[in-house]
């Protein structure tokens, strides 16, 4: 993977916080069986340079009604997610051995009214892209013109119909400040002729497409203009199986 030396984060720096390089040790601490662990490590280089470059939200604005929203659809892998945010310190790091248990707030989905810095609890596959939809709405209509909202989904998710109506809509929308990131590991049953960004693009949306373990390139294309239109980054990284040959977009 390519890093690049850290930048000043949108959040600024924390007491006591960890680097991208402690990360798998992070992860480590997490055990158990029931782990989606490709689901994990495919989303760790895009949420790490989010939340260290980009995100403006820290545990100390975590309820500030103009923070960024960050919203994690791909919940059914969540352990990538929970070492980042202990890395920022959002949540101390001894709470990460206890993920899975029944006494633990780290569940095998992230609950939103556990775990400190979740926005909404996921996992269920088709609903962060309307969730994140409806939160753009939501802070349009009081007013908020400077929260952005991010939301993480696989690429999987877009076998559902649910995906494809919010990002038709958002787009005619001008939902501007929103902004999906979606990681390509092949998961996909269906796949789309010229590949995914050309989806969101059809829609009026503005999209990149990068290698999802380039740290810069995420941060470039996470940080790309899109005045007037939502935005999409496709983060394309090892295949979580072979490729499919039947696949429309792996053959464009």
């Amino acid at each position: 993977m390519t890093t690049t030396a850290t930048e000043p984060t949108a959040a600024g720096p924390l007491p006591g916080s960890h680097g991208f390089d402690e990360l798998p040790r992070l992860m480590g601490l997490m055990t158990g069986d029931e782990k989606h662990g490709p689901a994990a490590t495919s989303t760790l280089d895009a949420l790490w340079v989010l939340y260290d470059r980009v995100l403006r939200v820290s545990p100390a604005t975590a309820a500030d009604p103009d923070r960024d929203r960050f919203l994690l659809s791909k919940g059914h892998g969540p352990m990538a997610y929970y070492a980042v945010l202990a890395a920022k310190g959002f949540f101390p790091t001894d709470w990460l051995p206890g993920f899975g248990t029944y006494d633990s707030p780290l569940g095998h989905h992230p609950d939103r009214m556990l775990v400190p810095g979740v926005e909404i609890g996921s996992g269920s596959l088709g609903h962060g892209l309307p969730l994140a939809v409806g939160t753009a709405l939501g802070l349009r209509a009081q007013g908020r013109t400077g929260p952005a909202v991010w939301v993480l989904i696989g690429d999987a998710e877009l076998d559902e119909g649910s995906n494809h109506e919010a990002l038709a809509f958002a787009g005619p929308a001008g939902l501007d400040r929103l902004h999906t990131l979606v990681i390509d590991n092949s998961s996909a049953t269906h796949g789309w002729r010229g590949g995914i960004a050309s989806r969101f693009e059809a829609a009026g949306w503005s999209a990149a497409t990068v290698d999802g373990r380039d740290h810069r390139a995420l941060y470039e294309a996470f940080r790309a203009p899109h005045p007037g239109r939502p935005h999409a980054v496709v983060a394309r990284v090892e295949p979580k199986a072979p490729a499919r040959q039947t696949a429309p977009e792996r053959a464009a």
